[in-house]
């Protein structure tokens, strides 16, 4: 049996790009003043995309249980018909393990540390582990698609492979 040990990786928009949005407040960001100067908008450009088949956005709260690393994946999901963003409301980090969209390759795996100050969003199609946390339990805004059709699907990883998440 082989091993794939990833190990974690600071978020940023430049490493995450192809798997979604990194929302942070990251000096390349446009920043506007608004609300009579009361409050800064941070442009993200991230978007929300859930209406394939009929779908509609749905915001829902998650509370995430704390894992321990090291962590062994077992399975991986994605969302073919919409996006997927996760919103920490607690001062607590998450993990993001993802792949590429397309054909699900566990060689390609890769893990990313995500500060309780950044939100990622999945594009559709790709690859992540379900929602990770450390430390204690944390909640999430999520916003992501709900509609009549199945919009989940989730793939083992193979049985002669085990990968694992440590720092």
């Amino acid at each position: 049996m082989s091993t794939l040990l990833l190990k974690l990786e600071p978020l940023c928009q430049e490493t995450f790009y192809e798997f979604g949005d990194v929302i942070d407040d990251s000096k390349e960001r446009e920043i506007n003043e608004i609300n009579y100067g009361h409050t800064l908008k941070i442009r993200s450009d991230s978007i929300v995309d859930t209406h394939l088949q009929n779908g509609k956005t749905v915001i829902n709260l998650y509370e995430t249980r704390p894992i321990e690393l090291p962590f062994e994946v077992k399975k991986m999901e994605r969302h073919p018909l919409g996006t997927q963003a996760f919103i920490n409301i607690d001062d607590n980090p998450a993990i993001a393990i993802v792949a590429k969209r397309g054909n699900f390759d566990a060689t390609e795996l890769r893990a990313f540390l995500v500060r309780s100050d950044q939100a990622i969003n999945y594009h559709k199609g790709t690859w992540h582990h379900h929602n990770l946390c450390l430390d204690r339990s944390t909640r999430f805004i999520v916003v992501e698609r709900d509609g009549q059709e199945g919009n989940c699907e989730e793939i083992d990883i193979p049985q002669n492979m085990r990968v694992v998440v440590d720092f």
